[in-house]
C-alpha cells in the first residue's frame, strides 16, 4: 500500500448515522483503506444518532476490527440530523474534516478529488451531485428546496444538500452552529461563505439509497425543517442586518 507523505494534512473523517447498520461496515472499510495512502495523521469518527436498528451493536464490531482510529459518539435519542453534525464537528481534532452520511449514497473514495483542491486560500470544498439517483419526488422536493434556500440565503453554491464536504477545522471554530435539522446544511455554507476563504465545488458521485430511507423527505422532518429555515433567516440575514450582528456567530 503506498503511504501517505509526511506533509499530508491530518485529517478527520465522520458519518452522522441513523439506522444505517447495513451500510456501515462497507462504508467504513472503503474509508480505512483509502485513509492511510491519503496521511499518516487520521481519524475516523461515527456519530450514531439515537438508531433504533443495531447500529450500536455493529459500530461495537467495527471498534473491535480497527481499534482507537474509530471513534463513535453515541446520542442516547435521535437529535436530528443537525445535532448529528454538531457533534461530529465538536468531536473532530485534525485539521482538515470532511463528512457525508452513512447511508452509503456517497463514496468516500471521492475524497482525494477534494482533497486536491483544499489550497492554502480555500475553507470549503463542497461536492455537486453529477446525477441524483433519488426518487423522483425526491429529486423534485431536493430541486425546490435547493433552489428557495440559494435564493433566500444568496448561497452561491449549487447544491445545498450534497452532504460531501471537506472544511478547515479552524473554521469550524470560529462559527457558531445552532439547526438541529436538514437546515445545518444552509446554515454551514452560509456561515463559511462568508468567511475570508474561498469555496470550492467539485462533482460527485450520488448511488441509490439501498438501505433504510431517508429522515428528511417525511412530513415531519419537512415541517420542522421548513419551520427552522424560517427562523435561521431572521437569525442570519434580518437580524444581523438591524443591529449589525456578525452572522457567523448568529
Amino acid at each position: 500500500m503506498r503511504e501517505a507523505p509526511p506533509a499530508a494534512p491530518s485529517l478527520s473523517v465522520f458519518f452522522p448515522a441513523y439506522n444505517d447498520a447495513p451500510s456501515l461496515p462497507g462504508l467504513l472499510e472503503k474509508t480505512f483503506a483509502l485513509l492511510p495512502q491519503l496521511t499518516s495523521d487520521y481519524e475516523v469518527i461515527v456519530v450514531n444518532d439515537g438508531s433504533r436498528d443495531e447500529t450500536g451493536e455493529v459500530l461495537a464490531r467495527l471498534q473491535q476490527k480497527y481499534g482507537p482510529r474509530l471513534r463513535v459518539v453515541t446520542h442516547e435519542k435521535n437529535m436530528g440530523y443537525g445535532a448529528a453534525l454538531r457533534s461530529g464537528f465538536a468531536a473532530a481534532t485534525k485539521e482538515l474534516v470532511f463528512y457525508t452520511d452513512g447511508d452509503g449514497q456517497y463514496d468516500p473514495a471521492e475524497l482525494p478529488k477534494l482533497l486536491e483542491q483544499m489550497k492554502p486560500d480555500v475553507g470549503l470544498v463542497n461536492g455537486y451531485k453529477i446525477e441524483r439517483h433519488d426518487p423522483w419526488h425526491r429529486i423534485l422536493i431536493g430541486r425546490v428546496y435547493n433552489a428557495f434556500a440559494r435564493f433566500l440565503f444568496r448561497i452561491r453554491i449549487r447544491d445545498i444538500d450534497c452532504d460531501y464536504r471537506l472544511i478547515r477545522r479552524s473554521l469550524l471554530d470560529e462559527i457558531r452552529l445552532s439547526s438541529t435539522s436538514g437546515t445545518i446544511c444552509v446554515e454551514l455554507v452560509r456561515k463559511l461563505e462568508l468567511s475570508p476563504y474561498r469555496v470550492v465545488e467539485v462533482p460527485v458521485h450520488h448511488y441509490p439509497r439501498l438501505h433504510g430511507r431517508s429522515q428528511f423527505f417525511r412530513v415531519r422532518s419537512l415541517a420542522t425543517t421548513f419551520l427552522q429555515l424560517i427562523r435561521l433567516y431572521y437569525r442570519l440575514v434580518i437580524r444581523p442586518a438591524i443591529n449589525g450582528e456578525n452572522p457567523t456567530l448568529a
